[in-house]
């Protein structure tokens, strides 16, 4: 086994620390190995001035990190799971899904304030957020708000924005978890698919062996199947696709959202499938999400 490995990171401050929850993991149970940490900008966190299905989705924020794994200037990368691509290179895969911490989304106010604004727009740059979350405010507007959590939480202080929707993981890995006026429920809200989990991602063929016992086996289960659904319907950043599964026993229940780019209707459903194929549940639950759309698109043609 080496005895020295570099992380790769983006450089905010929440990047940071999730990758050090890793880097600590490491070092705690390889005494004497060498962790080193390497932080650089990418380029979803460059461009600020547009969301990001506007400008390529959510493969912006891992081009950087993945050339540096590449190159060897890294030897694993620590990336919010929810911020990947659906698809990855053979050569560069997920090693290790974390414990998942909490996947809600949640509404922060102004500090000290305990109503919104409603002459100011909600923040909230997600567009599977926003569709979810007219229904529970439909007299409310929905305004983009980019940049890393502080830069958000500024600007929500700054009175740019009556209130913020967030996710829960981010605020409570950076202590700020008292920020939080209220919890949506995950059948209120969706998540986003791999909210609240860290991927570790590496060389393929490599001894990984110090990452022992870092994964969380039921979140493994829990994040295949929700990427499976997502990747059925080649849904991403540029699509308010959401899932988000459940290991219950020997089962997984799968929520899902699907959204019809050409009409802008879309639907939700659950399913339950057996744990030892969360991929398949995935995919046939997109996939009567999908087809249930298309059924209601037929009545109409029929005039019915």
């Amino acid at each position: 086994m080496r005895d020295r490995i570099c992380v790769g990171s983006r450089e905010s401050r929440l990047a940071v620390i999730q990758s050090r929850i890793v880097m600590e993991y490491i070092q705690r149970n390889n005494p004497g190995m060498q962790v080193d940490l390497l932080t650089m900008k990418t380029t979803g966190d460059k461009i600020l001035d547009r969301t990001l299905d506007q400008v390529g989705g959510k493969g912006l924020f891992v081009k950087e990190l993945d050339k540096a794994l590449l190159e060897g200037r890294s030897d694993l990368s620590v990336h919010s799971l929810k911020d990947m691509p659906m698809e990855l290179p053979q050569e560069l895969p997920i090693l290790a899904f974390s414990k998942r911490e909490d996947p809600r989304d949640v509404l922060v106010l102004p500090e000290g304030r305990e109503k919104m604004d409603e002459s100011l727009p909600i923040g909230c740059s997600s567009r599977r957020r926003v569709l979810q979350l007219q229904e529970l405010f439909p007299d409310r507007r929905f305004e983009p708000v980019r940049g890393n959590l502080q830069t958000r939480l500024r600007k929500l202080e700054e009175g740019k924005y009556g209130a913020l929707i967030l996710a829960a993981a981010g605020l409570k890995r950076l202590g700020l978890e008292q920020r939080i006026h209220r919890y949506f429920t995950v059948d209120e809200v969706i998540p986003a698919a791999g909210q609240g989990t860290l991927a570790v991602q590496g060389r393929a063929g490599e001894d990984v062996s110090f990452l022992a016992g870092f994964e969380d086996a039921a979140n493994r289960i829990a994040s295949l199947c929700e990427r499976a659904f997502v990747r059925e319907l080649d849904g991403g950043c540029s699509s308010p696709v959401a899932a988000y599964a459940q290991v219950q026993g020997e089962e997984i229940l799968l929520r899902g959202l699907y959204y019809e780019e050409e009409t802008g209707r879309y639907r939700k459903g659950c399913a339950r499938g057996n744990a030892r194929e969360p991929e398949q549940l995935g995919k046939r639950l997109a996939k009567e999400l999908r087809d249930g759309l298309a059924g209601q698109e037929g009545e109409k043609a029929d005039g019915r």
